[in-house]
């Protein structure tokens, strides 16, 4: 599967027997459907960041095409920060697009990783530049 952002291929890696693919270029993450709700282990923690997810209208970022179906993604607004954290989903319902930092930053804001479980997991994946650097 190829990269949205920098076309390269992406690698497959397990995060809490969930398989994720990253790009090891621009730092980004695909989550296939479900393997977000999977991740986070508990339902109703996934029920609540799904539901908090709106769709964002005027968003200068660039649309990205899903590396699944390959047509363009929407922007989600995940929570209510300022700056509003901006992630990509494919209309279809393919997955999610996380750029560098994202995913650690939705865990932070919503406050879903309190044993820092996931951090400590991303941490060793991807080293500490993926929780520290944001783009």
């Amino acid at each position: 599967m190829d990269c949205p952002v920098c076309k390269n291929a992406m690698i497959t890696l397990e995060l809490q027997e969930v398989e994720i693919d990253h790009c090891t270029e621009c730092g980004g993450i695909w989550l296939d459907a479900g393997e977000l709700e999977m991740l986070l282990g508990e339902p109703q923690k996934a029920q609540q960041l799904l539901d908090s997810f709106k769709t964002g209208s005027k968003s200068k970022e660039i649309t990205r095409k899903c590396p699944i179906c390959l047509k363009k993604m929407r922007k989600i607004i995940v929570g209510s920060s300022k700056p509003p954290l901006l992630i990509d989903k494919c209309r279809r319902g393919d997955g999610l697009w996380f750029d560098k930092g994202e995913l650690q930053d939705i865990f932070d804001s919503a406050q879903l990783d309190k044993d820092n479980k996931i951090q400590k997991l991303l941490a060793d994946m991807f080293g500490s530049e993926q929780n520290n650097d944001n783009q």
